[in-house]
């Protein structure tokens, strides 16, 4: 019996009130390498910001497994997907869909399962959707993989044409740092973020070019090269990459001012980064890193800047965790216009960044006192902010002016 079905057609009204953000601890927390120092004044530790924006927070749905997607369909309907492999279909007022059939086989194991969601940017058209996953191979390994499918609308929903466009290579005995996040650019392309893999074999693949370990890798929605990737053409360089050096890449979004993909993505203890990913970009990974490794010892001999390495627009030591991020352009709040929202997962905050072009000048973090992982935030057709959060029994809800 499918664990939502009694209660998918009920709306979950519940009502949970916060208002504006309280001054918080979290900047005076001490890093985990004081002795490190950023390499331009405000790519860390920035002034807290107080926007004194009053808000609520609206339930539509409890009871997901690990959500970790979220795409808007035209109806306003959401595609959202469990990482325990299901893909739902839930309504604005809370109704929750049996899962999608369809889907191909998923590794659902530590960090592995079904990721990220995204619709084709010609959706009304062609009723494209993509996924992203972590694929089984015969020899027990596995890999981020990209599919698309047609979504078809039924009392069990499901996906037709189902095609596996992108197999991230090689595939490694993991169960860590998948990426797995979806973005089209305003040109169509899709970038797909690609993490390490965690493990030694892994980690030192982001920097190799013949690997998709550690990666930002642009192509067709067909998955095939776009002719003008920066690589296309480079003897021992796989053609699919845009920018490389990264750990684990699980935000990312097109900043709509300029058409840039900003990502985040996670450091060890200490280090998690908001880069700018620009073609052929290396982020350093693991040369050069923010923070110290998780037994205590320095990353990579404690460097933190090299020549031809990029440094991340902002980071954090203590960690946030940072997940899904969205910039916010909606009319609802609008002294929130222009600020880039970030999931925080070990801050269990949705973090806010006051921007003035390229640079961060004021973080305010939210939610603090519900104590959620928040693993996606994403902007809703009329302006609200939707989240989702990770855990077992997970929510997804909104915040409307209140």
């Amino acid at each position: 019996m499918d664990r939502l079905k009694g209660w998918a057609g009920t709306a979950c009204a519940a009502l949970m009130m916060a208002g504006a953000a309280q001054a918080q601890s979290w900047n005076q927390v001490a890093p985990n390498a004081p002795g490190q120092r950023p390499a331009f004044d405000g790519q860390t530790r920035i002034a807290e910001a107080r926007s004194n924006v009053g808000f609520r927070s609206v339930t539509i749905a409890e009871g997901l497994e690990n959500p970790w997607g979220l795409a808007f369909l035209p109806d306003g309907r959401m595609l959202v997907t469990e990482r325990a492999g299901r893909l739902r279909i839930v309504t604005p007022d809370g109704a929750v869909s049996p899962a999608v059939a369809g889907l191909p086989p998923i590794m659902v194991k530590g960090q592995g399962g079904l990721l990220d969601v995204a619709l084709d940017p010609r959706h009304a058209s062609n009723g494209l959707i993509y996924w992203s996953y972590s694929e089984p191979q015969a020899d027990g390994t596995n890999n981020t993989a990209v599919a698309r499918g047609r979504l078809v609308d039924g009392a069990v929903p499901r996906v037709e044409d189902v095609q596996t466009i992108f197999h991230q290579a090689p595939s490694l005995d993991s169960t860590l740092h998948f990426g797995g996040r979806l973005v089209f650019a305003r040109d169509g392309k899709l970038f797909v973020t690609l993490g390490d893999r965690s493990i030694p074999a892994g980690r030192m693949q982001a920097q190799q070019m013949n690997s998709l370990l550690g990666k930002v890798v642009r192509i067709n929605p067909d998955g095939s090269v776009p002719r003008d990737n920066p690589f296309v053409g480079t003897a021992g360089v796989r053609p699919e990459i845009w920018s490389y050096g990264h750990r684990n890449v699980q935000g990312a979004a097109i900043n709509p001012a300029t058409g840039e993909l900003w990502e985040v993505e996670h450091g060890v203890r200490g280090g998690d980064e908001l880069n700018i990913s620009r073609k052929s970009s290396d982020y350093g990974w693991p040369t050069i890193a923010y923070g110290i490794e998780y037994n205590g010892n320095a990353i990579t001999g404690d460097i933190t800047v090299k020549q031809g390495m990029e440094q991340p627009v902002y980071y954090w030591d203590p960690v946030i965790a940072p997940s899904g991020m969205a910039f916010y352009t909606g009319a609802l709040f609008p002294s929130w216009k222009g600020s880039l929202f970030i999931g925080g997962l070990r801050s269990a905050a949705l973090v806010r960044l006051s921007l003035n072009g390229d640079r961060v000048v004021g973080e305010e973090r939210f939610l603090l006192e519900q104590g959620e992982r928040i693993r996606v935030v994403v902007q809703g057709p009329e302006g609200a902010l939707y989240l989702l959060t990770d855990d077992p029994k997970g929510r997804l809800f909104k915040l409307v002016p209140g």
